[in-house]
């Protein structure tokens, strides 16, 4: 969410999920669909991760008026083999199909030691973390890709081919805090961009290339470009591998066609991968959960480096802001609530309860 200096009220976690269950049954999604968008959602809103929590309602409604979302939409899971499975996402949203894959690939898992799902013709599936969550809730550990719409450019390129693809893994801790990365293979976040622009601020030459393809400090030529993949070649090669396994892979659409979520003309056929694995193949659970455990005080302990009040490990900010966002509610600001409201009244629903600061 970008920041902004207008006051924030708050919604209770709770309140929002059954607003956003109503909102998504109000427009035809069955309602056991509707809570595990919804649920997944708001712990992206609870995680902080607001670009991909409930603000993105008014998004998916619109496509699904536009006729390019299917909201009565269930997935459909094919056995290929034994520890293999494919998921038809059937063009509803990229939540349910994501949802069910995982599932099956933590139930392969736990039976053979591994599973893999490969998912087509899906929507955006939001917060990558949150399946990373689903299957260490399952204890068990995961890889989780996408591929989406263009916004980078291949490295040495000026236009848009190559999705901002979150990569994300986990894996299940002890006593600490589980290991949860879920990370983009651009430099920085287009809402930094928009942050720039409205404070009147300059951005770094290496976030982002104008539309003739120059590093540019304005944001509102980087707005016109595009987003520079992280690390270079690096950043370039995670989007490219992104590709190779959720789009080549799946039968979905890659190199460039996946069709963005304000792009009205078609379907989006995003494709994902999921691969669900047992963490006590080698050794036994304590053991793994003790040395997960080991690995977590070795990186927070480390020596800090000037300036730097304290060493997180991957996931961990996100999870201390979700046990603060459950007590104090999830922010929001006016034009918030009111593009949300929007949607209830469309549906024919109760507005959205929230409190002041």
């Amino acid at each position: 969410m970008e920041e902004t200096s207008d006051p924030k009220s708050y919604a209770d976690a709770s309140d929002a999920r059954k607003f956003v269950e109503d909102v998504l049954i109000g427009n035809g999604v069955p309602a056991s669909n509707a809570e595990i968008v919804a649920r997944c959602l708001i712990e992206a809103d609870l995680r902080g991760v607001d670009t991909h929590g409930m603000n993105r309602i008014p998004s998916y409604m619109t496509r699904v008026r536009q006729g390019v979302l299917n909201a009565t939409a269930s997935p459909e899971l094919t056995q290929v083999t034994p520890v293999v499975a494919q998921v038809d996402g059937k063009n509803g949203f990229g939540f349910l199909a994501a949802s069910k894959g995982m599932a099956a690939a933590v139930d392969m898992a736990r039976e053979f030691g591994i599973g893999m799902v490969s998912i087509k013709h899906s929507n955006h599936f939001g917060m990558a973390a949150w399946i990373v969550q689903q299957a260490i809730d399952a204890g068990m550990m995961s890889l989780v890709f996408t591929n989406s719409s263009p916004a980078l450019p291949p490295f040495g390129g000026k236009g848009k081919l190559l999705g901002v693809s979150p990569i994300a893994c986990g894996a299940p801790g002890g006593k600490e805090k589980p290991f949860i990365l879920d990370m983009a293979p651009s430099v920085a976040a287009r809402g930094k961009i928009y942050k720039a622009k409205r404070r009147g601020e300059k951005i770094p030459l290496d976030w982002a290339l104008d539309s003739e393809g120059r590093p540019t400090d304005d944001p509102d030529a980087a707005l016109g470009g595009v987003m520079q993949p992280m690390g270079g070649p690096k950043g370039s090669g995670l989007s490219i591998m992104m590709d190779v396994f959720s789009g080549v892979l799946s039968g979905s659409a890659f190199a460039g066609h996946v069709t963005g979520p304000y792009d009205p003309s078609k379907p989006s056929d995003v494709g994902h991968f999921l691969v669900a694995i047992k963490p006590d193949l080698f050794m036994s659970l304590q053991e793994f959960r003790e040395r997960m455990d080991y690995l977590y005080q070795r990186v927070v302990g480390t020596e800090k480096a000037a300036g730097v009040d304290r060493i997180y490990f991957p996931g961990e900010i996100e999870q201390l802001r979700k046990e603060e966002r459950e007590k104090t509610g999830i922010p929001l600001v006016q034009a918030e609530i009111d593009a949300l409201n929007e949607e209830a009244k469309r549906a024919g629903k109760p507005l959205l309860v929230v409190k002041g600061q």
